[in-house]
């Protein structure tokens, strides 16, 4: 287990909750519901002008890079979008 997620937060949903963590997570292709989770977090703390963690993104993980547009698949190691 990576030493920075030693804490684990449950969290209840509606069904519509979940279906739009679903909606999120496939749209962006992330592997799965707690990187979703994990990535809209980082996205509503920065919009309330909160950083979360300061200097560590979700590209780090390798799940998806941003751009100018916004999120953008791609491989990390090289660069190249899809």
């Amino acid at each position: 287990m990576n030493d920075l997620r030693a804490e684990r937060l449950q969290v209840m949903l509606s069904p519509e909750e979940l279906a739009a963590v679903d909606d999120f997570r496939f749209k962006h292709r992330m592997p799965t519901r707690a990187a979703a989770v994990r990535e809209l977090l980082k996205l509503g703390l920065a919009a309330a002008g909160s950083d979360a963690v300061p200097g560590v993104k979700s590209s780090d993980f390798g799940v998806f890079r941003r751009g100018p547009d916004g999120h953008t698949l791609g491989d990390p190691e090289s660069g190249a979008e899809e």
